[in-house]
């Protein structure tokens, strides 16, 4: 399922292109989420970094569609921006926010559906799977690729990942929840690590890069046997 937000302060349109995705889901079997929003301003509000694709509107009163996209790039690279407007020449300027393309109004499905089928192959040719994490307020996405560990102390999450940390609220069991199914092994109460990143495993520690984490002893034959797994599947 792909989540979509349709930003648009006319309410005819929103119809309208609610219509044309519900068109796209019967004829290519895909399905969307949608969130509705009536200006810039109503998305910008507590925005999370968790849309596949925005159909945005580049008129509005409020906070127009070229500077709400300017504030989602902030946060978001990776939604895929698509611009619906009457006026060409500003939806050109859209690029510069790295908007994947625009549609012209009066809409027609024909060329809506061929845009959103573009926005759709370039989401499954670059698809990375993310979490969203954060704290008082500030969400971010973190590529799960990134990640070199998770440690929980009390409620406080610490994502440790290629490029720094990042503290988040949340727990042990949520975060494993979400990363089931992907190359992680909770070697400890305390820690959640990616396979992908251990260096070695040495009496009651497992080494990724420069930290050497515990591994409780009921855990060690079952972290041993999830490496070789990790390895097997890599083809190592």
């Amino acid at each position: 399922m792909h989540k979509l937000a349709i930003v648009d302060d006319d309410p005819g349109y929103r119809k309208n292109i609610r219509e044309f995705l519900k068109k796209y889901e019967e004829e290519y079997g895909t399905s969307f989420s949608i969130n509705e929003f009536t200006d810039g301003d109503e998305l910008l509000e507590g925005y999370k970094p968790d849309y596949d694709i925005i159909l945005l509107d580049i008129e509005m009163e409020f906070v127009d569609g070229m500077t709400a996209a300017g504030r989602i790039r902030e946060v978001d690279e990776d939604v895929l921006i698509i611009f619906i407007t009457n006026m060409p020449q500003y939806a050109i300027k859209g690029y510069q926010v790295g908007a994947l393309d625009y549609i012209l109004k009066p809409l027609s499905y024909y060329a809506f559906s061929q845009t959103i089928k573009r926005a759709i192959n370039r989401r499954q040719t670059t698809d990375k799977r993310y979490i969203v994490a954060g704290e008082r307020g500030i969400k971010q996405k973190i590529d799960v690729s990134d990640i070199l560990y998770v440690e929980v102390i009390n409620h406080d999450l610490i994502f440790h990942t290629k490029n720094g940390n990042i503290n988040a609220r949340g727990t042990m069991r949520d975060t494993m929840n979400e990363l089931a199914g992907m190359d992680f092994f909770q070697c400890n109460k305390g820690y959640l690590i990616n396979l992908e990143y251990v260096d070695s495993v040495e009496g009651s520690d497992v080494r990724i890069g420069k930290d050497n984490l515990q591994v409780s002893r009921s855990k060690k034959k079952q972290l041993l046997d999830a490496l070789n797994e990790y390895m097997r599947k890599i083809g190592h």
